[in-house]
């Protein structure tokens, strides 16, 4: 796929784009301190002496932290760094109260690997990942209640963060936004992060630089942080790579800086020159010795590891028939794979996802209603799509049938029995429906036959009417075609 293209009168320019994605652990406690890592709860209520960093206090490694790096690695066909070590990153702001994040630096717990990303155009492309390491979070810095006052909540200080760097692999906003949804699908499949970037669960930092097309090399790039959302992402790409080009165009010269991305306006404005490595004084942590994995361990991880959404996709389209485009849409989120997969059982795959993101997506969607709230349990949908297949009912019957159960929940051949809908294949039924509508209808006969043979699909439709949708629409078709001669 070609890259996003910024052309002005003169050049031709193509963005570059690495990201550096924050993922939240899903654990019970903090990484270092037994605290809660519940969501939601009131400001500095889960804080214990290591997290607000109390003198003497000393850190201790949870153990389901490291489990759930692991895990998301092999998810990230990475490589699982058996030696890795904990550094002090030094730097001084409100919410890290021990004055220091205890981060990864040198020796991350997992290394090089590659995500495969679906793009529009059906094309795929492979993404590079740098390295993942493990660290904790800072609190979070409150703003908007008092107009001269920050406020200051520690709960999500020390809640384990995976940080999962990309190599500069991204030459449009699509792909990030690509990467990001496969991303946050891995580790929702995985339950190693929630990906709930609305909550901060999961956050993204975006470097962005331009260079002419055919140029060698990179050119300065800038860091836009915490961007919140897959839509933000991607226009925060697109306006900095415009500026970038704007700023070159008219002779100008990019900073190497921190920039903030404004989701209202979506622009940027600068917070500070970037900082390098050494500006964070890096060095080994002392009170936390290197972690050192057995292959054993490592095994036994991905032993756990369930069918991810690649896999899972290649076996829909071999197995079920269903098209790239419809297994992408069905992998995303587990919940809704896991729902197909029961529907589609003893039932025509293809059919059973056309009625789940056709009929069955509009009606969650009408009624506000989540996936584990429907009415209607996945088998029926499957017993629904062979009754229209049995010719039992029909198509249209079929949607009528659908609006029932998702009223009462009930199976489809309880509601076809009760209400009489079955479909009418008695020939003689049939033919006695389709001599009246041609008797009716002189006029439509004649200019039937003097030409205007469309009007077979008026008599079809004519008698599905007077047959209240209950004939077999192919038999219907066949006699009008007959009779009509």
């Amino acid at each position: 796929m070609a890259g996003y293209i910024i052309e002005t009168k003169e050049n031709k320019w193509e963005v570059i784009c690495g990201l550096e994605i924050h993922c939240q652990i899903i654990s019970k406690s903090k990484m270092f301190s037994g605290a809660s890592t519940v969501f939601g709860a009131d400001a500095n209520e889960h804080v214990s002496f290591v997290d607000a960093g109390m003198p003497g206090m000393l850190p201790v490694l949870n153990e389901r932290c490291v489990h759930q790096a692991v895990k998301t690695g092999l998810g990230l066909n990475a490589k699982i760094n058996k030696y890795s070590q904990f550094s002090r990153k030094n730097y001084f702001y409100a919410d890290l109260p021990q004055g220091y994040q205890i981060t990864q630096f040198q020796y991350p717990i997992v290394g090089e690997g590659k995500v495969l990303i679906n793009l529009e155009d059906g094309t795929t492309k492979e993404i590079g990942i740098e390295r993942m390491h493990i660290e904790q979070d800072a609190g979070k810095s409150i703003h908007d209640i008092d107009p001269k006052k920050t406020f200051i909540d520690l709960n999500r200080a020390g809640v384990g963060l995976m940080e999962i760097v990309t190599k500069p692999d991204f030459r449009s906003p699509e792909e990030a936004g690509a990467f990001l949804k496969k991303l946050r699908s891995i580790v929702r499949y995985l339950e190693t992060c929630d990906g709930n970037m609305d909550e901060g669960s999961m956050r993204c930092d975006v470097n962005v630089s331009v260079r002419k097309v055919g140029e060698e090399g990179y050119r300065t790039r800038c860091e836009m942080k915490n961007v919140n959302s897959v839509k933000f992402v991607m226009s925060a790409i697109e306006n900095e790579a415009k500026r970038h080009v704007e700023v070159y165009e008219n002779g100008g010269k990019i900073e190497q800086e921190t920039r903030q991305f404004d989701p209202l306006t979506g622009q940027t404005k600068v917070m500070r020159k970037k900082e390098f490595a050494h500006d964070y004084r890096y060095f080994p942590e002392p009170d936390l010795p290197p972690l050192v994995l057995t292959d054993e361990y490592i095994e036994d991880i991905r032993k756990e590891m369930v069918e991810l959404p690649d896999a899972k996709k290649e076996r829909f389209i071999k197995d079920m028939g269903l098209t790239p485009y419809d297994a992408d849409i069905l992998c995303e989120n587990k919940e809704v794979a896991a729902f197909f997969e029961k529907a589609a059982q003893g039932s025509d795959g293809k059919k059973v996802a056309n009625w789940i993101m056709g009929d069955f997506f509009a009606m969650l969607k009408a009624r506000h209603l989540e996936l584990e709230q429907s009415p209607i349990k996945p088998e029926n949908i499957g017993k629904l799509v062979n009754l229209i297949n049995s010719n039992v009912i029909s198509g249209n019957i079929g949607k009528e049938v659908f609006q029932i159960m998702a009223e009462t929940g009930e199976e489809p051949e309880k509601i076809v029995e009760e209400k009489g809908l079955k479909q009418v294949t008695d020939t003689g039924a049939i033919e006695a429906i389709v001599d009246q509508v041609i008797a009716d209808n002189p006029d439509n006969v004649a200019a039937y036959k003097a030409g205007k043979t469309a009007l077979a699909g008026w008599f079809v439709g004519q008698v599905m009417k007077a047959s209240k949708g209950k004939a077999n629409p192919g038999i219907v078709n066949k006699m009008i075609a007959e009779k009509l001669k």
